[in-house]
């Protein structure tokens, strides 16, 4: 109906342990994806687990000269770090190919993903953010670019060849995880230097992690972990596993306006307009 010409590797899915098909064949098909001339994006069908088994392997590949926009969030954080930190691309946290070929992705959530890829709307802007910490709180205006994701699969690269620091703002959400989990990998971060040359954090939505009786830590130990920063922390990125599904541009300028009326303008990358 978007007037788009997907094009599916006939061997998409495959036999494997745990992966939706084996290493090789997934890494032989993201390749092939990222270096055809005649196609303009890589959306992932779906998320789950597997991209830092193919990481080293492109990671060895030099870029091609075209950037390619690559669409998706979750596991695809992985690969949102090696476009962004190493390739200098941009890219598209957004929704995936199951979710948005369902009904799992809200109407207006569709409308403005077809306004930035092609409509040409020239940026997003994500209005009533909500102040974490007294840095947020304070009016000032950052211009920066975005990285990050997934805070679990980010914390996995820590430690690998793809960890390298961002020096901008960064964007975490997540799913599942109790309060414990979130503020053990907040900390990894931290300790490990992952947010040492940073200038603000955004939050986008952290579903579910219930405790067992029924209480969830999450928003607190969120709240708590932002205060302990001197950069501004702000809540309320409507992206990730949760109902909202707002697309949101990486490694592409964007500004930060903190203060009791904080707002985040994302701009659209002249390349991924259709």
């Amino acid at each position: 109906r978007r007037g788009l010409v997907p094009r599916v590797p006939p061997d998409l899915f495959g036999e494997d342990l745990l992966c939706a098909n084996s290493d090789a064949r997934r890494f032989a098909q993201l390749r092939k994806a990222l270096f055809a001339r005649d196609s303009r994006a890589v959306w992932c069908v779906r998320g789950g687990y597997g991209a830092i088994r193919i990481i080293q392997r492109l990671q060895a590949l030099r870029p091609p000269s075209r950037p390619k926009l690559l669409i998706g969030y979750s596991d695809a954080t992985t690969l949102h770090q090696l476009l962004n930190l190493y390739w200098g691309w941009p890219s598209l946290h957004g929704p995936l190919l199951d979710r948005l070929g369902g009904s799992a992705v809200r109407e207006a959530d569709r409308i403005e993903l077809d306004g930035v890829l092609l409509g040409g709307a020239p940026q997003t802007v994500f209005a009533d953010l909500v102040p974490l910490n007294a840095a947020a709180r304070r009016r000032q205006r950052l211009t920066s670019r975005l990285t990050g994701g997934n805070l679990t699969v980010l914390q996995s690269t820590v430690g690998t060849p793809l960890q390298r620091r961002p020096s901008g703002m960064l964007l975490l959400e997540d799913i599942g995880e109790r309060g414990y989990r979130i503020d053990r990998m907040l900390e990894h971060l931290r300790q490990a230097g992952v947010l040492r040359n940073l200038k603000a954090i955004v939050l986008g939505t952290f579903l579910g992690g219930a405790e067992t009786d029924g209480s969830n830590l999450g928003p607190a130990v969120l709240e708590r972990f932002a205060q302990t920063l001197p950069i501004p922390v702000l809540a309320g990125i409507d992206a990730g596993h949760g109902p909202g599904q707002r697309p949101v541009f990486l490694h592409t300028p964007a500004e930060l306006r903190c203060g009791p009326d904080a707002e985040l303008i994302v701009q659209t990358p002249s390349f991924a307009r259709r």
